[in-house]
């Protein structure tokens, strides 16, 4: 087939970039024709919170990735909606994350299924986002409205979607593959020799964007209330701060932790994650709300165990007590696995079940839902 995947990718960073560039490897990989059509401008700079929207990594030579589309010009969505539609590609893969987009991708899906081949099937990370607004009632109607059918990541954000669909469109739903670029393992001494850290020490990783849900601060209370029962337990937070960090910096010396923890506040590049998965023993994602996550799908990748909060799709891929825990978003339950795990040394077990599930989390199988879908669309 002719596929278009729209959404971003290089020469932006993050973690979607990642998915939709790995999606058009797989795709491609299975004889199809792939072209991966990004944005001119993203986010205005004034709605961006972040140091950069853009990578430092080298352009991808294996991809065929064209910067066409401006956020906010509603002339460049029916331009790039035009020329799409005389593309005639087979599938439209649209990647949706939030309503600030769902106005420029509704107009651009309106326009290109008037060619009546193209179908356009949403890749659906977030349909309510972790920090919802106003947008979502006004915008996602229509995103949805000129949509054919859905891929979603968990069986939660399809119950979102259909809060604007009512179940009429076919939608499915297929866990977040694994990240498997990131290269091989590294055993704990050779990554806590490259950041400086002592292997001696325990150390459990909170990665990624610092954001309000990701409950930090509910981490942070938690390791406090352990910090006596672990005294070899660190802390190492991995990732730009999206939140003012000097209230986190605050919280750590309130609950005693000013030298257990260690704080890496950038975007950590690519070639860099493998330091600090090997460094840890645990990865931890004390988030209050969630869809799901591609940290877990890196800790799969590393063979990490992991310590989630029950909520969104999170619980449907860490199997408590089996390859980590799903627990309550509360210190008290976060304190409580963190004890749990460190004092029975529950690693060796957990990472042998991990190992066992990962088959689950195939791109194979994500193209196939692809496909499935545009079949019955047929």
């Amino acid at each position: 087939m002719n596929i278009v995947i729209l959404g971003t990718a290089y020469p932006f960073r993050g973690g979607l970039a990642t998915f939709n560039e790995r999606l058009a490897r797989q795709l491609q990989a299975e004889g199809h024709t792939v072209e991966v059509i990004t944005f001119t401008l993203q986010y205005p700079s004034f709605l961006f919170p972040g140091k950069t929207q853009y990578s430092t990594e080298k352009a991808p030579t294996d991809l065929r990735i064209s910067q066409q589309v401006h956020s906010c010009n509603p002339f460049n969505w029916i331009k790039v909606g035009h020329r799409i539609r005389k593309m005639q590609p087979d599938m439209l893969i649209t990647c949706y994350w939030m309503a600030f987009f769902a106005p420029c991708y509704g107009m651009i899906q309106r326009l290109v299924q008037r060619n009546g081949k193209t179908r356009c099937i949403a890749l659906v990370h977030n349909m309510i986002p972790h920090e919802p607004s106003i947008l979502d009632k006004l915008f996602a109607p229509f995103f949805v409205r000129h949509t054919d059918g859905f891929v979603a990541l968990s069986e939660s954000v399809v119950q979102d979607i259909n809060r604007f669909d009512h179940g009429t469109k076919p939608k499915t739903s297929y866990p977040h593959p694994i990240y498997d670029h990131y290269g091989e393992p590294m055993s704990k001494e050779e990554a806590c020799q490259a950041l400086h850290l002592n292997p001696e020490n325990q150390y459990m990783l909170f990665f990624g964007l610092v954001r309000a849900y990701k409950g930090l601060d509910l981490l942070l209370d938690a390791f406090g209330k352990v910090k006596d029962q672990l005294p070899n337990l660190q802390l190492i937070i991995a990732g730009e701060f999206y939140e003012e960090e000097d209230k986190y910096r605050a919280q750590i010396a309130h609950n005693g932790l000013t030298n257990r923890v260690i704080i890496k506040n950038e975007f950590i590049a690519d070639a860099d994650l493998r330091k600090y998965f090997g460094a840890a023993d645990l990865i931890v994602q004390p988030y209050k709300s969630a869809t799901q996550s591609g940290v877990t799908q890196v800790a799969f990748h590393f063979e990490k165990p992991m310590l989630v909060t029950n909520v969104g799709g999170l619980g449907e891929i860490v199997h408590d007590h089996k390859m980590g825990y799903a627990v309550e978003p509360n210190a008290e339950a976060i304190a409580q696995a963190l004890t749990d795990y460190y004092t029975h040394n529950r690693q060796p077990d957990y990472t042998q079940y991990l190992i066992q599930q990962k088959d689950r989390y195939s791109w194979t199988g994500m193209a196939q839902t692809f496909y499935t879908i545009y079949n019955q669309l047929k």
